[in-house]
């Protein structure tokens, strides 16, 4: 059973009960997104999200503290970017086989900078004896009605990600020794800076809300992350094979893969932590001037749009396929 299957059958509440806890709890949105959405006000929501690193599942046990205390963050951050939240400030529940003076000071080091560059402050937790463990639990705010949501794309929207793929999986791989092919000292640097030094595209998610109908971060890689939105929102999607080439970025690399495998690259992923979204095609051009005028954001690419359900291909375990097409001239 799946992540999202458990969650799905032990967690996510029937819609009668959802109901009748509507006014008492003030959630605009509950499971099933990047974040939930409570209602703080007339005009203003909170978004919250919760993430949990385990030692030996989601990082390896020798890793720089201070890239772990980063990211520990930052793939929470990443969350809030998704739903073009703003941070207000988040809890730390750390558990420790031990207390180590220097892991502390480096693991903080991490934490604490990405939290100040964030304006995004440490405000409460726990701490107890176990087996090495990180949960975050974050908190942003949001204007009503503004908030990305997976449920949000439209058909015949466009398809969106920022930055580059693949990345991080290529960190990964090169760390347990399972590629099929060298990888150069200097792919091998931004590699490993991907994978454990990834970046939460906050602002850029902020400047979403005037674009986007839907978004979400990519952390289990895009085929798997993309279907989320589809499911969501009742459509299905084209991708273009050669703007899914063209998101690998340049790494040397790439050069030793076919198109098909350069492809399948950028589709299987993971720890991108880029942002996915749909846009109606109206806003092409503003979107394309928006990602010139912040190179830090990483460029946008257009790799696909959606299409109604019936237009796509069956999969035997899946409602919904992606088909891969040349993109039109």
């Amino acid at each position: 059973m799946g992540e999202f299957d458990l969650i799905e059958r032990f967690f996510k509440r029937p819609a009668q009960l959802a109901q009748l806890a509507q006014p008492y709890l003030d959630v605009a949105l509950g499971i099933g997104d990047d974040c939930a959405l409570l209602q703080l006000g007339p005009n203003e929501q909170l978004a919250v999200s919760t993430d949990l690193l385990i030692e030996g599942r989601h990082f390896f046990a020798n890793v720089n503290p201070r890239s772990l205390g980063h990211k520990s963050l930052a793939v929470n951050l990443s969350d809030l970017a998704a739903m073009g939240a703003k941070p207000l400030g988040f809890t730390l529940a750390l558990s420790l086989p031990s207390i180590e003076e220097n892991w502390l000071t480096e693991f903080s080091k991490g934490l604490f900078d990405l939290a100040n560059l964030s304006r995004c402050p440490l405000v409460g937790g726990d701490t107890t004896a176990g087996p090495l463990s990180i949960g975050i639990t974050i908190m942003g705010k949001v204007g009503k009605g503004q908030a990305l949501k997976r449920s949000g794309a439209l058909l015949g929207d466009d398809i969106y990600i920022s930055g580059a793929l693949g990345w991080a999986r290529l960190g990964l791989q090169f760390l347990q020794n399972q590629l099929k092919h060298p990888l150069s000292e200097a792919d091998q640097k931004q590699c490993i800076k991907a994978l454990e030094w990834p970046q939460a595209r906050l602002a850029l998610g902020s400047a979403l809300c005037q674009y986007a109908s839907a978004a979400l971060d990519l952390s289990d890689g895009l085929s798997g992350d993309l279907l989320h939105i589809l499911k969501a929102s009742q459509l299905g999607a084209v991708l273009f094979e050669d703007q899914l080439v063209a998101s690998l970025g340049t790494l040397d690399y790439w050069q030793h893969l076919t198109v098909q495998e350069k492809a399948q690259w950028a589709l299987a992923g993971g720890d991108d932590y880029e942002l996915c979204f749909t846009a109606p095609s109206k806003h092409r051009h503003a979107l394309e001037q928006l990602s010139q005028q912040n190179p830090q954001w990483g460029r946008l690419h257009r790799i696909g749009c959606t299409t109604a359900n019936q237009r796509c291909a069956q999969l035997s375990a899946d409602p919904l396929r992606l088909m891969y097409l040349p993109e039109p001239r």
